[in-house]
């Protein structure tokens, strides 16, 4: 389990920072058309047994 969080925590999430950029990689353009956002595909898959989510875009 704790094998588990520290990848979670140290590999997956974004780091907090300055707007939660992650070091050397910009941030996405802002959606702002109300029809892409309906059109977002998100997945959660859960980590440690449902204690931890990861949320990614579907393919």
């Amino acid at each position: 389990a704790l094998r588990e969080f520290e990848s979670f925590y140290n590999e997956h999430r974004p780091h907090q920072g300055i707007t939660n950029a992650r070091p050397l990689h910009p941030l996405p353009a802002a959606i702002t058309d109300p029809g892409q956002i309906a059109r977002l595909d998100i997945r959660r898959r859960e980590r440690l047994g449902g204690i931890l989510h990861a949320y990614e875009h579907a393919a």
